[in-house]
This record gives structure tokens, C-alpha cells and sequence, in this order.
């Protein structure tokens, strides 16, 4: 018999839940160096309550082991909210920043990896959306001199996709633009204004549309940097 001298693969080891969160942690520790006593600030006034409500209604113990994973619950809360802002501080002033921002939106709206429309001389981009609001344009520059790739855009759009509607915004710290770290939010607040069918279809002729190819920034990705939520429970 032929003896096969192959060798299989190793399977790849899967990381553990507090392992990512530690990794979560250090790295938003790094640009966020308060972090460390926040929780523990945290934690210990959360459990010193626990401990004067035990002594106030009589039973220390029950309100000690009641405050732990209260206090735990609280800290991922704050933990997850600062993680969020050092991601988008990492990749804030790089180039094709804002689809990052967007792609963290989870559901209800598609976002290509290539930006709509792009000027090389002045590095300006514009990001396109679908979503139940209809097509969103994010323009990222300088006021006002994206406005000029905005419309331009918006007109091109709007030739493809009829009579959806074509929602204008802008990424930057001007006058009349959005941080970065808002622009979710701000897409998120649109109100609904195409049924899934029209969605389907005005995505469909904009996928034909096609667009400018750009590189991703690199940094943390702010939907991946979030902590595990399910750490507190195990796996």
C-alpha cells in the first residue's frame, strides 16, 4: 500500500472570547490612556453600591454577587463606546475614511468598496448608498469644493435611478458637515422612503453604474473593534 506523506493541515486554533477583548482593550488603551481607571472607577463605585445596599437592607452578600455583573455589564458599555471612538480616530484624515465609517452601518443599507466618483488632483471622493431613505451621496473634502463632485454626482445618479431620492451629505469638521464618527448615525436617521422592491431594483441599475477604484484605509475597522458582547456570558 502506498503510504501518503502528506501532512493535513493544523486546524487554526479559534481565539477565545477574553483574548479579543484584552486585544480591544490594549489597543484602545493605546490612544486612550484613561481607559483603564474609567472602568476600574466603574466597577468599584458600582460594587461599593452594592455593598451599602446590602448593609442598608441587610444582606451584603446577595447585593455584592447583584452588583458584579451589573458593574461588568456597565464597564463593556463604556469599553465598546470608547473602542468605537479610537477606531475612527485611527482612520480619521486617510483617504477613503468615510466608507469605513459607513460599512459599520450593520443592516438596511449597501455600500460598494469603490467610491462613486473621485478627483485625483484634490484627493476628494465621493461614497455611494442604498438604503430604504433612497441613495445616499457622501462627499469627503472641504466645503465647499466638494459641493462641485457632489452635484456633479447627484446629477449623473439621478439620470440612473429616476425618481429615488438622492440625499446630499458631507464628511469634515466645516461649516455644515459631519464628523466622522457621526456619519453612521446620521445615515441611520433617514427616514424610509422606497419599499425592499424599489431598493432591489434602483441598487441593481446602480451596481451597472459601477465605480472609481480606491484603496481602503488602513486602521481598525470600527464595526470589527467593537467588544464581544457575549464575553460577559461565554461561549
Amino acid at each position: 500500500m502506498a503510504r501518503d506523506n502528506s501532512t493535513a493541515a493544523a486546524p487554526v486554533k479559534k481565539q477565545r472570547w477574553y483574548h479579543q477583548l484584552w486585544q480591544v482593550f490594549q489597543m484602545t488603551r493605546k490612544s486612550d490612556p484613561a481607559i483603564t481607571w474609567i472602568l476600574l472607577g466603574i466597577i468599584v463605585v458600582i460594587i461599593a453600591l452594592g455593598v451599602g445596599a446590602g448593609l442598608l437592607f441587610g444582606s451584603v452578600v446577595f447585593w455584592v454577587l447583584l452588583s458584579i455583573p451589573f458593574a461588568a455589564l456597565v464597564a463593556m458599555f463604556v469599553l465598546s463606546r470608547r473602542v468605537e471612538k479610537a477606531a475612527f480616530a485611527q482612520i480619521e484624515g486617510q483617504t477613503g475614511a468615510t466608507l469605513s465609517a459607513l460599512r459599520s452601518i450593520r443592516r438596511g443599507w449597501t455600500f460598494p468598496e469603490e467610491p462613486a466618483a473621485f478627483d485625483p488632483k484634490t484627493r476628494d471622493l465621493v461614497f455611494r448608498g442604498v438604503g430604504r431613505p433612497g441613495v445616499v451621496l457622501v462627499g469627503e473634502g472641504p466645503a465647499p469644493r466638494i459641493n462641485k463632485l457632489l452635484e456633479a454626482e447627484r446629477k449623473r445618479t439621478a439620470r440612473i435611478v429616476g425618481g429615488a431620492p438622492i440625499i446630499l451629505l458631507q464628511m469634515g469638521d466645516g461649516e455644515g458637515q459631519i464628523p466622522l464618527r457621526k456619519i453612521p448615525r446620521s445615515v441611520q436617521k433617514l427616514r424610509n422612503k422606497l419599499t425592499k422592491a424599489e431598493v432591489a431594483e434602483v441598487n441593481k441599475r446602480l451596481t451597472a453604474l459601477g465605480g472609481v477604484k480606491l484603496p481602503m484605509p488602513k486602521g481598525v475597522d470600527p464595526n470589527r473593534a467593537r467588544p464581544d458582547r457575549k464575553g460577559t456570558r461565554g461561549r
